[in-house]
């Protein structure tokens, strides 16, 4: 991978990618994994985007498809699904106490459900939500909704 497309392509939305990374993993290492194949998937797969949506539409469900099929081989590997409570000084993305306990939130939540609020939670409008997930802007303001009482649920009780 270039170092111009990383910067150009990739880096403006990095947040995008560490938020998704971040709530389909436990630990450090897992995250930059699967930040790092879903950099050289984007970059492989560069030439299918078709302008049909922003790039950073796209990106995301380049992203969400990665870590989805990275989960899935590490739950059928049978590698350890709770989060490690311990942090290391190089560490710094699990750190933060109260963002562990969201993103541990969140990991409860179904996959549809985890990418729907990851994405409310960046700010993306519900139309396009509904783009990337597949429904209706509609179903996704109700999904909203219930996903986030779900979470509150689940912090109120600090998690089960």
């Amino acid at each position: 991978m270039s170092n111009d497309f990383y910067t150009t392509a990739i880096l403006p939305h990095a947040g995008i990618i560490i938020k998704i990374c971040r709530a389909y993993t436990d630990s450090q290492e897992d995250f930059e994994d699967f930040y790092q194949e879903a950099c050289l998937q984007i970059w492989k797969s560069r030439t299918a985007f078709q302008d049909k949506s922003k790039w950073s539409t796209w990106l995301y469900r380049v992203t969400l498809n990665v870590c989805l099929t990275l989960a899935k081989k590490n739950t059928k590997r049978g590698y350890a699904t709770e989060i490690t409570n311990e942090a290391s000084e190089d560490n710094k993305a699990f750190e933060n106490e109260n963002l562990n306990l969201l993103y541990k939130a969140i990991k409860k939540l179904s996959e549809v459900d985890r990418a729907i609020i990851l994405l409310h939670l960046d700010e993306n409008p519900h139309k396009e939500i509904a783009v990337i997930i597949g429904t209706s802007a509609n179903n996704i303001a109700v999904r909203i909704n219930r996903i986030k009482k779900q979470l509150k649920i689940l912090l109120d009780g600090k998690i089960n």
